[in-house]
């Protein structure tokens, strides 16, 4: 046993203490998954009843592999021989086991079966269903209520979307009507329904600002952006436009005329239209105004005149327009200030009507989404007169929460665990109980932004219970799991090195301690490879008969037919694994890519064309496939027959592989008459499209008593 896997095996021993609360921070390929299952084993071999220890993981994938885990290890220790089984519990527990810690693990399994609902291992959502579920009446949540899934709840908004809109085309005078316009001004029709979609997720966060009315809000807002709350982009105008020295104005009119015909002379044609002009024609003026003195990026422009009109002067030219430009530039911020408090303020009154509508088609139907179940249960957690009684019965029936990948967590799930551990270090429990959080997570590795999951909170969250922990005076431990055994040496040593760079580094190692990682597999075959980029193509005289091999021949293609060779060569030349002590096999080769693009098509042909066995693609949109397409244009014609064009399609396709001439003699010279119509009447001519006209016309017969896919 290598060094590193001692101090591996001592760290995660550490995190498996049952009296104590424990938070581990895990690279991956650490055994954060092994040390959590451990860690529900041996809190259950310490005496605590599986029911009473609840486990909250990221995703149901997750959760079942956990579950799967833990009953299979039980399973196996029921009938395990004693001396295994005592090596296994050594290993656990640090200690040797007694007659009655035999007997005890050989019984979990029993007692993990016979708990009410098994082992607590679920996602975050399907605990709050659960709390929902038993306390319906509390939450105000339907006693029936059904959780809908992310496409049907993006549906709902759509059509929650769709009532607002109507709403507030019925009434255009109402100031959902004027919000929606303005709204309109700055959105296309995508980013309105991402704008639509972000308003409902983060409609906790809008009720939250919105806790003590909206004029209380908009104020906060003006006073942010420095204007005020009842400040309209009129209003500015106006006052500007009657604002300024116009006198001093007049008098650097002269000085510019007698400057450059280019810069000089149409500014001070402009200025003085605007001192001559009345306010209403100022107010017309203003944006031409506006750019006499300041750049497209607002700043004052470094040069309002020249030296020719700098001698022709016989006043502060200067100190003229740059007083000018210093009070064009504070309306221009104020105004940009006025037309993001505007936009602010119709944007929380759609999103307050569109969550209306959005809640109130749910509530016809019964239904919650994710949202809802998060949110149910925290302000379950919080309404007074209600939470303590709620967190009493739940508090019984819990001594222990865990969390699985407690980096994605977002900050309502965090402070639902908050309040679930609420009374774990409240004072000294009067029935003896032992109480621990345990936390495993990477900030490293966190999904940002999904699920709206905040890193960051993982380092603040560690800070809170370490200091509830300690005030409680209980035991406390951080451990770090940096041993990984997933990867080669030199593999790790390559990522160490690239985020040693701070530019690398910035954004990943959020709590700014330096990114190690340390191989358990010491001493094991690996290597690195930097290829260089692929170099570009030839130049060549322009050939018209060339050009398109040339697009061809584009950086990913070369790259792809680079791959392909060298594993390619790989295999012919017996390239010799060893860590197998055998030649590499194509099964033994795995390409990782960025992101699925054009590079991995050109791979995958690339290698096929060189005979090398390749898998194929691990993900496909299916809507882009051929034969997709080719199934879904025969629904097309089965729900519309007179389709010729798509009649066609079906016909050329692999479903009946009518050739051009075929569909040509079927098609030509019919009149008006469809397609359809022809192939029925005449297909009896030809043995293929004979079939063609059969089978169509029992898929027609079926097409309104069965689903497409039956």
């Amino acid at each position: 046993m290598t060094a590193a896997v001692v101090e591996a095996d001592r760290a995660q021993r550490a995190a498996l203490d049952p009296t104590a609360s424990v938070w581990v921070s895990a690279s991956a390929g650490t055994g954060k998954t092994k040390v959590l299952t451990e860690r529900l084993l041996t809190l259950m071999l310490n005496g605590t009843e599986p029911a009473r220890i609840l486990c909250l993981t990221f995703t149901r994938a997750a959760a079942a592999e956990m579950a799967n885990r833990l009953n299979e290890r039980l399973a196996r220790w029921t009938v395990m021989p004693r001396g295994q089984l005592e090596q296994e519990l050594v290993s656990l527990t640090g200690r040797f086991p007694g007659e009655t810690d035999i007997a005890s693990a050989r019984r979990l399994f029993a007692k993990v079966l016979d708990a009410p609902g098994g082992a607590k291992i679920d996602t975050i959502h399907a605990f709050c269903q659960s709390l929902l579920r038993r306390f319906p009446l509390e939450a105000g949540a339907p006693p029936d209520f059904a959780v809908v899934d992310e496409r049907s709840a993006t549906e709902a908004l759509s059509d929650a979307a769709a009532d607002v809109i109507a709403v507030a085309r019925r009434r255009p005078d109402s100031e959902l009507a004027q919000a929606l316009a303005i709204v309109a001004r700055y959105l296309t029709d995508e980013r309105f329904r991402e704008l639509m979609a972000g308003l409902a997720r983060e409609r906790s966060r809008l009720a939250a600002a919105l806790h003590d009315g909206e004029a209380a809000f908009i104020g906060r807002v003006a006073a942010a952006l420095g204007v005020a709350a009842d400040a309209t982009e009129t209003s500015l105008a106006a006052a500007f436009a009657a604002g300024g020295d116009l006198a001093a104005l007049r008098s650097v009119c002269a000085a510019l005329a007698d400057g450059t015909d280019k810069t000089d002379q149409p500014r001070s044609r402009l200025i003085a239209r605007w001192c001559e002009g009345g306010p209403a024609e100022r107010i017309e003026l203003i944006d031409p105004y506006v750019s006499v003195f300041l750049t497209a990026m607002g700043e004052i422009r470094a040069r309002l005149f020249t030296k020719g009109a700098a001698v022709a002067s016989d006043c502060d030219l200067s100190g003229v327009l740059m007083a000018e430009a210093a009070r064009v530039k504070r309306f221009c911020e104020t105004r940009n200030g006025v037309v993001i408090l505007e936009a602010t303020r119709a944007i929380v009154r759609l999103g307050c009507a569109l969550v209306e509508a959005y809640q109130t088609r749910k509530r016809r139907h019964a239904q919650l989404d994710y949202d809802d179940l998060v949110l149910g249960a925290l302000d379950l957690l919080r309404k007074d007169g209600i939470a303590p009684w709620v967190l009493f019965k739940l508090d019984g029936g819990l001594d222990h929460i865990l969390i699985d990948e407690a980096q994605d967590t977002n900050p309502e799930q965090w402070q639902i665990v908050t309040l679930l551990a609420e009374e774990f270090f409240a004072g000294e429990d009067p029935l003896g109980r032992m109480r621990t959080v345990f936390a495993v997570g990477d900030s490293k590795q966190s999904i940002y932004g999904f699920q709206r999951a905040d890193p960051l909170a993982f380092g603040r969250m560690r800070v809170h219970f370490e200091r509830r922990v300690s005030d409680a005076d209980q035991r406390w431990r951080t451990v770090p799991l940096e041993i990984s055994f997933r990867a080669a040496e030199p593999l790790l040593r390559a990522v160490d090195a690239v985020f040693a760079m701070p530019a690398a580094a910035d954004g990943v190692g959020l709590d700014g301690a330096a990114i190690r990682h340390v191989a358990a597999r010491v001493g094991q075959a690996g290597v690195v490879e930097w290829w260089p980029e692929a170099p570009p193509p030839p130049e060549e005289p322009d050939d018209p008969g060339t050009a398109a091999l040339r697009r061809a021949a584009n950086a990913h293609t070369r790259l792809a037919r680079a791959v392909a060779a060298t594993i390619d060569g790989w295999l012919r030349d017996g390239e010799r694994l060893a860590s197998r002590d055998r030649p590499v096999r194509a099964g033994d080769i795995m390409v990782l890519v960025r992101r699925r693009n054009a590079f991995v098509d050109d791979l995958l042909r690339e290698l096929k064309q060189r005979r090398v066995p390749v898998a194929g693609a691990d993900r496909l949109i299916l809507s882009e496939q051929l034969a997709v397409k080719d199934l879904v244009a025969l629904g097309q014609f089965l729900l519309l027959p007179e389709d010729d064009l798509t009649l066609a399609a079906v016909l050329k396709g692999p479903i009946f592989g009518v050739s051009e001439e075929q569909l040509f003699t079927l098609a030509y010279d019919r009149g008006s008459r469809s397609l359809w119509s022809r192939l029925l009447t005449r297909g009896a001519d030809d043995l293929l499209l004979r079939d063609a006209a059969s089978t169509l016309r029992a898929l027609l017969a079926r097409a309104d008593f069965a689903p497409p896919y039956e």
